[in-house]
C-alpha cells in the first residue's frame, strides 16, 4: 500500500507543477521533453547500481519501452490538441476514465476478483471523475469534428497503463524496474528531441532557462510516479484493477484538494458529489 501510496503522491505533485507551469510561463512541450531525461536520470543515477547499457536492447521489455516511449509523446500531443479544441476538462476526464482499459484487462485476462463491491466501487470511481473534472455547471460540450481527440486520449491513456501491467507481470523482473521505468522516459526523450530539431528547422524553436527549471521539477516526481506504480503493481494482495482504480481516483481527490489550498480553485457542487463518491469509490475498492 505504501508504494501506491508515493505514486499517488508523485502524480499529484505532477498537477501542481503542470499549474505552476501557467502561472509561470513555460513552454510545456520543451519542459515535457526535458522532464523525460531527467525522470530517467533520476532512475540510472539513483537507483540502478551498475549496468551495461548496450544489453538493454536485448531485454524482453525492451521492444515495449519503445512502444511505451512513443505513446508517451503521442498521447502528450494529442492531449494538447484536445487542450485547445475542447478545454481541460475533458482532457483530465478522457485521461483519468481510460482506467477502465486496465481494469477490464485485469479482470479478463489475469482472472481478477470482480465481486458486487468491487464492480459498484469501480462504476462509482468512473462517475467520481468525471463529476470531480468537470468545472463548469452546463458539463462538457464537444463539437462533433472534435470528438476523434479524447477518443485517442482515452485509448492511449488506458493503452499505456495496460502496457505497463503486461510488461511488468510478464517480461520485468524485480532488480529491473528501475531500469525498465528509466528506459521508457529515455525513449519518450529521444522522440521528443527529434520533434524539437524539427521544431528547429522551422524556426519555432525557443529553449529558455524558465523550459529547462520547468522540465527537472517535473521530471522528479514523473520518474516516481511510474517506478512506485510497478511496484505497487507487484505488492502482495492487490490486484492490479484495484491498484489502477485507487490510483487514479485518488489522484483526481488529492488533486482537487490541492486545487483548492495551492491555487484556490472554487468548486461547484458536481465537484463535491464527485469528491465525495471517490472516497466512496475507493473504500469499496480497497476493502472488496
Amino acid at each position: 500500500m505504501i508504494y501506491l501510496l508515493l505514486s499517488i503522491l508523485s502524480s499529484s505533485i505532477i498537477f501542481v507543477v503542470f499549474n505552476l507551469y501557467k502561472k509561470y510561463g513555460v513552454n510545456t512541450l520543451q519542459a515535457i521533453i526535458v522532464n523525460y531525461f531527467i525522470a530517467c536520470a533520476v532512475g540510472f543515477f539513483g537507483f540502478i547500481k551498475s549496468t551495461d547499457i548496450t544489453a538493454i536492447p536485448h531485454k524482453d521489455w525492451f521492444l515495449g519501452t519503445l512502444i511505451l516511449g512513443v505513446l508517451f509523446i503521442v498521447v502528450f500531443y494529442l492531449a494538447a490538441i484536445t487542450t485547445q479544441r475542447s478545454g481541460l476538462s475533458v482532457v483530465s476526464v478522457a485521461t483519468k476514465m481510460s482506467v477502465a482499459i486496465p481494469v477490464l484487462f485485469g479482470i479478463l485476462y489475469f482472472n481478477e476478483s470482480s465481486g458486487i463491491m468491487k464492480s459498484a466501487g469501480i462504476i462509482l470511481a468512473l462517475v467520481a471523475v468525471y463529476l470531480s473534472s468537470v468545472k463548469n455547471r452546463s458539463g462538457i460540450a464537444i463539437k462533433k469534428e472534435n470528438l476523434i481527440f479524447p477518443i485517442l486520449v482515452f485509448l492511449g491513456s488506458g493503452i499505456i497503463d495496460t502496457s505497463i501491467k503486461f510488461l511488468e507481470a510478464s517480461y520485468v523482473s524485480k532488480t529491473e524496474v528501475a531500469l525498465f521505468s528509466s528506459t521508457i522516459f529515455a525513449i519518450a526523450g529521444i522522440i521528443g528531441v527529434m520533434v524539437l530539431i524539427v521544431q528547429g528547422f522551422l524556426g519555432r524553436l525557443r529553449v529558455t532557462k524558465r523550459n529547462l527549471l520547468g522540465g527537472v521539477a517535473l521530471g522528479i516526481p514523473n520518474y516516481f510516479s511510474i517506478y512506485f506504480l510497478v511496484l505497487a503493481l507487484r505488492s502482495e494482495g492487490m490486484e492490479s484493477s484495484t491498484v489502477f482504480t485507487i490510483n487514479n481516483v485518488a489522484i483526481v481527490l488529492v488533486s482537487t484538494l490541492l486545487g483548492i489550498v495551492l491555487f484556490k480553485e472554487h468548486l461547484i457542487p458536481k465537484n463535491w458529489i464527485g469528491i465525495f463518491l471517490a472516497i466512496l469509490s475507493i473504500i469499496l475498492v480497497a476493502t472488496s
